[in-house]
């Protein structure tokens, strides 16, 4: 990362508390720190279960933290009032997984999309369907979409108005958690390559959740592996999916698909072997 971080992370914790008597609270997530600077795209790679989705929630102020401290461009908003939060939404959002899921489908999507650009606003009606119609543009979608329902669209298309929302007010952050992984490999690299278009153009960091390092390969500028709440290795991505250092990290390079049959049977068996001698 070069300049400043618009992102910090420092030595966050998050711990649940048990329900049973004098048991000890659950540790999710301990002694986390790293950064995003500007227009930079970092990737939190793990296995089901990390604790990658929780450090995105937390870092959106969804889930309370333990320990430790988030800064956004150098404010702390570790534990902003509600009123607070709401006004922070100006400079972070989030993509999430399942983009039914995040749309209200009672809504038209210029509904949904009308939201995040009225909040605060003193913008017209037809200034905000301007700006909606823009928004569509954007993301590869006609017009007239703001006027249909969320079942109306295919998974790729609900995805790309999820994506037009969460860039609506142009946030300097977005949390893409696995915004991805219910996509198909053809609509997930196109959803990968507007992404990219948006970041090339507004100019906001991403951090971006995720399983699969076969995706943030190329995608993502440093990935940090997440195993047991803590961070194993981190470093350019190039380096940290082609020359993994840890143990952890190499059987999650085994586990990734990749198009050669010959290539991905044998690092099946890698990976067979690596599970057996651990």
């Amino acid at each position: 990362m070069t300049g400043t971080p618009i992102l910090q992370v420092d030595a966050l914790a998050v711990r649940y508390p048990s329900r049973g008597w004098r048991k000890p609270p659950t540790t999710v997530i301990e002694d986390v720190s790293f950064e995003v600077g500007q227009a930079e795209t970092v990737a939190l790679v793990g296995e089901s279960g990390s604790g990658k989705s929780t450090i995105g929630r937390a870092v959106l102020g969804l889930t309370p933290v333990t320990a430790g401290r988030v800064l956004l461009d150098g404010r702390d908003t570790t534990h902003l009032s509600g009123r607070a939060r709401r006004v922070l939404a100006t400079d972070i959002q989030a993509i999430f997984q399942n983009p039914y899921g995040s749309l209200n489908p009672a809504l038209p999507v210029g509904r949904t999309l009308a939201e995040p650009l009225l909040a605060g606003s003193s913008r017209s009606r037809g200034e905000v369907r301007e700006h909606i119609n823009g928004l569509l543009r954007r993301v590869g979608l006609p017009e007239d979409a703001a006027d249909r329902y969320p079942a109306q669209f295919s998974g790729g298309q609900r995805q790309r108005i999820a994506i037009a929302r969460a860039v609506a007010r142009q946030p300097r952050v977005i949390i893409c958690d696995e915004p991805t992984s219910a996509l198909d490999v053809t609509t997930q690299a196109a959803a990968l390559d507007l992404l990219a278009e948006l970041q090339q153009s507004l100019g906001c960091a991403y951090l971006f959740i995720t399983h699969d390092l076969a995706v943030v390969s190329e995608f993502a500028a440093r990935t940090l592996v997440l195993r047991h709440g803590r961070i194993v290795e981190e470093g350019r991505s190039t380096d940290v999916c082609n020359q993994p250092q840890h143990e952890y990290t190499r059987r999650l390079v085994a586990a990734a698909p990749v198009p050669d049959p010959a290539l991905q049977r044998e690092r099946r068996q890698q990976r067979v072997g690596m599970e057996a001698t651990t």
